[in-house]
């Protein structure tokens, strides 16, 4: 089963629909969510963080189980956390703080296992990467930084390192307001947005800056298509805006530079976008309260669903596996179904045990999200630096085609670079000849005249 959540930055609760029917599920209750703070943790049960406007010092993360409409788990970390992000397994949990600061959470236990500084200002948005072996974050700075899981929880690589992120990409002018990840793991592309109104799209592969885009409103929420052909961006002018991915600049219509064209039916701002996982439509959520479901070929709405209250600010699909035990879950002790289904609280500050190593030993083994498995007695750098090498020949099309891109320009740089070559020997050659030609005439009539 295929449902859409949606939240809101007011206590309007999450609303809940089944994709495929359009009927309303189980509304879960008191929730005040900031922009990508509601997670869908490994599709077992939500989570979302909570923003207190009257403490900007104090913050909380509740947790829902499916079946029941009240926050059955409250944790209230050492401060108050924004965006939140599970690995798609649900193992791990990170939030990024008004801080600056990144804290990262073992699911099961509630344990803090890490808590390092990310960026200078508070952190707006984050992302694992499909192997979950990246993590990307987006900060109110302009900075996007993208951090190896690996080389976070790895004390000696950490303490040896000059920074503990693999990439800092810091071309963005205004905050960043979302980052998006595509296929390919360690060799995907990533596209954030900002409020200096451009998206940019950069290879994970090689650090670089692949292409800016710059568009006409402020862009809040990105999707990529995925086929990773396009990516939709929803804007502050309540439009939706279709950016080329692939080799093709298009500069022919009246946005620019390759943006190929626009949708809406908002009203006002789209703040959150979503691909449905098994047919081809794109959910959106505005500052208008509704949620519309869009075929994306042919860009009409399919459904809409309007929220209870306040503005949409989260959109998530998520596929649930139909629970059978749910059926008998009223002969089960609350006690136990509890213990069974949710986590305990999240810790607030990480505790410094004997156990820390082996904790950090089985979180690395853990990072590849449950597709790949290694044995501890064969845990090292080595292998580490081996694993992510194999996970780089898994390229993203999308990235392959842009670099493809890259390398047909400078090679017709080169050869118009070569072509003026050859036309300036050309010149000076003649000029050669001529001088030379002019000179032996002189020379001989010189002679004639003596």
């Amino acid at each position: 089963m295929e449902v859409i959540l949606a939240s809101s930055s007011v206590d309007g609760g999450i609303g809940c629909w089944d994709l495929h029917s359009g009927s309303e599920n189980l509304r879960y209750k008191s929730c005040s969510s900031p922009s990508h703070g509601l997670v869908s943790v490994g599709a077992r049960f939500i989570a979302s963080s909570q923003l207190h406007e009257r403490s900007k010092s104090s913050g909380s993360v509740f947790f829902w189980s499916w079946s029941k409409p009240q926050v059955e788990v409250m944790s209230f970390p050492a401060e108050p956390i924004k965006p939140l992000s599970a690995n798609h397994s649900g193992n791990f949990i990170a939030g990024g703080a008004l801080s600056g600061d990144i804290y990262f959470w073992e699911v099961e236990t509630g344990r803090l296992l890490k808590k390092w500084r990310a960026h200078f200002r508070a952190v707006t948005c984050l992302v694992f990467s499909e192997d979950d072996s990246l993590l990307i974050s987006g900060s109110e700075d302009g900075s996007v930084r993208v951090w190896s899981l690996f080389m976070i929880f790895d004390d000696l690589r950490s303490q040896q390192a000059n920074n503990l992120y693999e990439y800092s990409f810091s071309e963005h002018t205004l905050r960043v307001t979302d980052v998006a990840v595509g296929y390919g793991g360690c060799n995907a592309i990533i596209v954030s947005a900002s409020e200096d109104r451009t998206c940019k799209v950069w290879s994970l592969s090689r650090g670089t800056l692949l292409r800016n885009i710059v568009f006409p409103s402020i862009i809040d929420t990105i999707a990529l298509d995925p086929a990773e052909h396009v990516f939709y961006t929803g804007s502050r002018d309540g439009k939706i805006f279709i950016a080329a991915l692939n080799t093709e600049s298009i500069a022919t219509n009246k946005y620019g530079m390759h943006i190929i064209g626009s949708f809406s039916n908002h009203s006002k701002a789209v703040t959150c976008l979503a691909f449905g996982t098994s047919e081809n439509v794109l959910i959106s959520g505005s500052e208008d309260g509704m949620v519309r479901v869009w075929n994306a070929r042919t860009h009409n709405i399919v459904r809409m669903f309007r929220h209870a209250k306040g503005p949409v600010n989260n959109i998530l699909v998520v596929r649930r596996e139909i629970d059978f035990n749910s059926h008998i879950s009223s002969y089960v002790q609350p006690s136990s179904r509890k213990r069974a289904n949710l986590p305990p609280p999240l810790e607030k500050i990480a505790n410094s045990t004997d156990e820390d190593s082996d904790v950090k030993t089985k979180t690395i083994i853990s990072l590849g999200g449950g597709k790949r498995s290694m044995d501890v007695s064969y845990l090292s750098s080595h292998v580490i630096s081996s694993y992510i090498k194999e996970l780089q020949h898994h390229g993203s099309a999308a990235a392959s085609e842009m670099e493809m891109e890259k390398l047909k320009h400078e090679c017709q740089r080169s050869m118009e670079m070569v072509n003026q070559w050859k036309k300036m020997y050309e010149n000076l050659h003649q000029f050669c000849v001529k001088e030379l030609l002019d000179g032996d005439q002189a020379r001989t009539l010189d002679g004639n005249d003596k």
